[in-house]
């Protein structure tokens, strides 16, 4: 089906902002924003196939191979392999491949990781000193709320599964043009989560037999050129498709107080402490209600279900209907 029923809204755009203007204008706000001449760096203008190549060298990076670029984490169409940074570069960057691991059409993706994955969050100066010293992280949040500086490199066409993550970011578009479609946490419902991840692999034709309520939920839509940024709020749901071979960075900040986050989450997506503990206190309770006869686990159901929507459904969701 054609996403032409779903109602679409541009991602606003700012210009030359600063870090008053982003504090002032941008941040409270907490909705999308792409943000225009920011200074990056020289990575801009740098960052060719040749020159990352070259800079890389033989340092070995773990890779997503997939042969079909709509990867989908869920069902785990990819395999991961292990490539020198500078084979990896040229592989990615052509769409046709005289080495490969599946097929000659294969697509690659780079999430970068760090020195220990399982315990380290990604930090570019420290997996990519001499490249960092190219890139500029915009000065929008204090030094000690930095959590991670992740690498990523698309082959074109490649589109990440929609998800989200429990902490601000800012996804700085080095090279490359790249699509991303976000959707506001207040889409939930409408989004057939798994965790963190939508089911609906396929947002611009989706299967609406299957995921019928998906046309309800608000699609925000951006294009960005090299250069660009684009602030995504922590929650919001996002979906990422490379128009071009691209290389880009997000940055990861805390802000929320540190003792809300996992210290056991080297990614930046696990849910907050005191969500996890509400999330499985619901799942005890539904538990205990399987006691009780279907007509009662019926009854009770639907008042934890209103005792849940007081929470849920607040004066900005009123706001978003009306189109304020």
């Amino acid at each position: 089906m054609s996403m032409e029923k779903q109602k679409k809204i541009d991602v606003p755009v700012f210009s030359a902002v600063d870090k008053e203007l982003f504090a002032k204008e941008i941040y409270p706000l907490r909705k999308p924003t792409v943000l225009k001449g920011v200074p990056l760096g020289p990575c801009v203008e740098k960052w060719t196939v040749e020159y990352l190549a070259k800079m890389g060298g033989d340092k070995e990076v773990k890779i997503h191979v997939s042969t079909v670029p709509q990867m989908d984490f869920l069902h785990k169409n990819f395999i991961y392999r292990t490539l020198t940074f500078n084979e990896f570069v040229q592989r990615a960057a052509s769409t046709e491949h005289t080495e490969f691991f599946i097929t000659k059409d294969e697509s690659y993706y780079l999430r970068s990781l760090g020195e220990d994955a399982r315990k380290e969050p990604a930090d570019l100066s420290k997996q990519f000193p001499e490249l960092s010293a190219d890139f500029q992280i915009p000065p929008f949040f204090e030094p000690e709320q930095f959590f991670s500086s992740v690498f990523r490199i698309s082959s074109p066409g490649l589109q990440l599964w929609t998800h989200y993550d429990v902490m601000d970011n800012l996804l700085a578009q080095v090279t490359g043009r790249k699509r991303v479609v976000l959707y506001s946490p207040q889409d939930a419902l409408h989004l057939y989560l798994a965790g963190d991840k939508s089911e609906v692999l396929d947002i611009d034709f989706p299967d609406l037999e299957q995921f019928p309520e998906f046309v309800k939920a608000l699609r925000y839509e951006c294009i960005l050129e090299p250069g660009d940024l684009l602030f995504i709020p922590a929650l919001w749901f996002h979906n990422t498709l490379a128009l071009e071979f691209g290389v880009g960075v997000n940055v990861f900040w805390r802000h929320l107080p540190l003792e809300s986050y996992d210290k056991k989450d080297p990614y930046g997506n696990k849910d907050p402490l005191a969500a996890s503990r509400a999330l499985q206190a619901v799942e005890r309770a539904l538990g205990v209600l399987e006691e009780l006869p279907d007509d009662y686990q019926d009854f009770y159901a639907r008042r934890m279900v209103l005792r849940i929507q007081s929470k849920a459904y607040t004066s900005q969701l009123t706001e978003r209907v009306q189109g304020k």
